[in-house]
């Protein structure tokens, strides 16, 4: 028994002797407060991580991509491009153009692209011509009222799939369907209203006009003289019209002459023009002259491309009856003091009348150039 009440004494001495270490628990409050500066840290590295790899799988995660640009806002780029993925209105094997701002838009017309970036709504406009089918055009909206691209957002073969704000508020448009099938009855006018700002500065590119009348050794020399035409400018295919018209208005010999350098110098490509002659008197003749402003709407129509080689009186009864509208491309002949014989004659207008013409044909927005036999 003693041994018993030894043991049970020696158990409860043990108790005496032993160390025990007691940890205090901090308040529930600076828990939380550890808690979330951890995870904040954690979620900072998380986020620049993602940032980094985000940043290299973005520009060179398609598999046929082309950057014909200058100087571009990579992050930014990187962001649209994220979230055009994000929304699944781009994919990987998408075959991706980011457009040179300072060059425009210098690729044949075969509809090849399922995403273009364009820097400003004239290259978004151009860019039509190289996006397929339900492809996506993304561009900056302007600030400036001067600029026209709220129209494009109205276009009627395009549909709004996204709008965002990085610094500037950014729009991509998804195309569905041509500009052919989507035209209604007055389509063309509509469209080029669309892209007037594009289209001014394509005529920019005009070849200067000659502000002295020819000499005697003219005849040489204009064969030096480069003609820029419209749909080089605008590079446009000219396949996305319905019908295309030459009309040449002149004397028969005249038309003919005009229909044969039509045939061998515009950039027809591959489309096909329907030509019309009309004869008409000299402007200074007695007979009757045909009235090309009452022939015009009644064989074109406005969704129709037309060109037109024409002398000073018939273009100026045009303006003067708001039928000019229908023509985009004009051949000016202006009969002045010094035509034909380099020397000057006492019948046909003054030179600065032409030029005076031509000016007013410039500020109507027509494409127009100096016609010389």
């Amino acid at each position: 028994m003693s041994e018993l009440q030894h043991l049970h004494r020696a158990c409860f001495g043990l108790s005496y002797e032993t160390a025990f270490l007691v940890i205090r628990i901090p308040d529930a409050r600076v828990l939380r407060i550890v808690f979330h500066s951890l995870l904040l840290t954690m979620a900072f590295v998380v986020l620049i991580f993602l940032g980094s790899v985000l940043k290299v799988s973005v520009v060179s995660g398609f598999d046929d991509a082309t950057i014909a640009s200058g100087p571009i806002d990579t992050k930014v780029l990187n962001l649209i491009l994220h979230d055009l993925k994000e929304e699944r209105l781009l994919k990987r094997d998408d075959k991706v153009l980011i457009m040179d701002p300072s060059h425009g838009l210098d690729m044949d017309f075969d509809e090849s692209y399922d995403f273009v970036f364009a820097h400003s709504f004239e290259d978004a406009v151009l860019a039509d011509r190289v996006l397929k089918i339900k492809g996506i055009v993304a561009f900056p909206l302007s600030i400036d009222p001067s600029k026209s691209n709220g129209g494009f957002i109205k276009r009627s073969n395009y549909k709004v799939v996204y709008l965002r704000r990085h610094g500037s508020i950014f729009f991509a448009s998804r195309k569905i369907g041509s500009v052919n099938d989507m035209v209604g009855s007055s389509s063309k006018r509509e469209l080029l209203q669309l892209k007037t700002q594009a289209k001014t500065s394509a005529l920019k590119g005009l070849e200067d006009v000659l502000l002295e009348p020819p000499r005697k050794n003219f005849e040489n020399s204009k064969k030096n003289l480069k003609i820029k035409y419209l749909p080089e400018l605008m590079g446009d295919s000219l396949e996305g019209y319905k019908r295309r018209v030459f009309v040449s208005v002149g004397l028969r010999e005249e038309n003919r002459v005009a229909v044969e350098w039509f045939e061998h110098n515009y950039p027809k490509k591959s489309a096909k023009f329907q030509i019309h002659s009309l004869l008409v008197a000299p402007e200074d003749s007695i007979l009757p002259r045909v009235d090309v402003s009452t022939w015009l709407p009644n064989h074109v129509k406005e969704e129709e491309y037309v060109v037109m080689k024409a002398e000073a009186g018939v273009v100026e009864d045009m303006m003067e009856k708001g039928k000019i509208h229908l023509v985009d491309e004009l051949f000016l002949q202006c009969n002045n003091e010094w035509w034909h014989t380099g020397k000057r004659i006492k019948s046909g207008r003054a030179y600065w009348e032409c030029l005076a013409l031509y000016g007013r044909l410039r500020d109507e927005g027509l494409a127009v150039h100096q016609w010389w036999d």
